[in-house]
């Protein structure tokens, strides 16, 4: 069954049509939260609040743009109100992120700690930026959608994305 098709089905109250569109773009909410957070934990209760504002507010998605864009944009609201809740990122556990299986314990050591230099020059960088930068280079989303997304004028996020992009560069050129 086509998304449109879903959606309007969802919107009469047609809570398995709801469950498919919800099921259908778990893993893109999911995934582009982790990316924000890296934390594991806290990407599953934002993940969550997503999908119970979604099948709360299904009646006010005006099926112009994509039902994953509408979740996404739900899901960088939840993000911002979690910020600004707690008004920085929890403890994020570097030492979580898995390394490929090596025989050489100095290799494995310093993949982990290039991994542990890369989350944190992302998270150096302002969630702002870096929401711009999951959603261009992660999820491929048009300048004119990461706009409706984030509510900002595409050359706010134009000039976000160059940022973080020279950002990372330069870090890149240290390495």
């Amino acid at each position: 069954m086509q998304e449109e098709e879903l959606v309007r089905r969802a919107r009469l109250g047609d809570k398995q049509a709801l469950e498919a569109l919800l099921y259908n773009n778990y893993r893109i909410v999911y995934g582009y939260l982790l990316k924000l957070t890296m934390n594991e934990d806290l990407t599953k209760d934002l993940t969550q609040d997503v999908m119970v504002k979604a099948i709360t507010r299904i009646n006010t998605f005006s099926g112009k743009g994509k039902f994953s864009t509408w979740l996404v944009s739900i899901a960088s609201n939840a993000y911002k109100d979690n910020l600004r809740r707690n008004k920085k990122l929890s403890n994020v556990e570097f030492e979580t992120m898995e390394v490929q299986s090596s025989c050489n314990v100095e290799e494995t050591v310093l993949q982990k700690d290039e991994i542990s230099k890369i989350k944190k020059v992302l998270l150096d960088i302002p969630a702002k930026k870096r929401e711009v930068f999951i959603l261009k280079h992660y999820y491929n989303f048009s300048y004119e959608d990461i706009a409706k997304i984030l509510k900002c004028p595409i050359g706010t996020v134009k000039s976000r994305l160059y940022y973080c992009v020279r950002k990372l560069r330069q870090f890149l050129e240290l390495l």
